[in-house]
């Protein structure tokens, strides 16, 4: 079955997924359409939306019921370009040639050691002029973490990893967690942002 751009609009809705994450839909606005991998991807809200718009997707999470939703949307819909696989980012080593590498509130549920690895991976397997967008919680002194998250970046820790990337945005800005306090307000942290394009390699 064939879905008109209306009816894309409306898959979040048809399957009671969360919208695409705000920095997905801005950076899909500079990016052309092409091959795209989902670090943790969820019920695949980011990969949806990101192939109903032109993008080849990979998506991975280790979570089998996730994965199983997305796979379900996928036969129901009948969508093409778009795989995924339960993958643990935790013990994982990846490499391919993607017009866009990205991880959306994900890192922070992952091992510190995984991390400088991971972002290499995500690197090395961006094409030249290609982007990586990562989004992950931090820990401040303004904003510090109280949630038992794994890892946390530190302020200027994230941009310092794409150091030798042109830097498209980067920002270190509040945001709240879907989590709630023991008022029932949403927890408040501080989240780095980055959109990262590889710069072409010089001769």
């Amino acid at each position: 079955m064939m879905t008109t751009p209306d009816t894309r609009n409306d898959l979040s809705k048809k399957y009671a997924l969360s919208a695409p994450h705000s920095e997905i839909v801005e950076a899909a606005s500079r990016i052309a359409p092409g091959k795209a991998l989902d670090l943790g991807c969820g019920n695949g809200r980011n990969s949806l939306w990101l192939n109903q718009r032109g993008f080849e997707l990979t998506a991975w999470d280790k979570n089998p019921q996730s994965i199983a939703t997305l796979n379900h949307i996928i036969e129901q819909e009948s969508l093409s370009h778009i795989s995924t696989e339960i993958k643990d980012l935790d013990s994982l080593r990846f490499n391919g040639q993607y017009q866009l590498v990205f991880s959306t509130v994900v890192m922070m549920f992952l091992q510190p050691d995984t991390i400088p690895q991971m972002i290499a991976d995500m690197q090395a397997s961006t094409v030249k002029n290609g982007y990586n967008l990562i989004v992950a919680a931090m820990d401040t002194a303004d904003y510090p973490c109280t949630l038992p998250f794994p890892f946390t970046f530190k302020s200027g820790e994230l941009s310092h990893y794409y150091r030798k990337w042109h830097i498209v945005k980067y920002n270190e800005e509040v945001g709240q967690l879907f989590k709630t306090d023991e008022n029932g307000n949403r927890i408040q942290l501080r989240f780095a942002t980055l959109l990262a394009q590889k710069a072409p390699t010089k001769n």
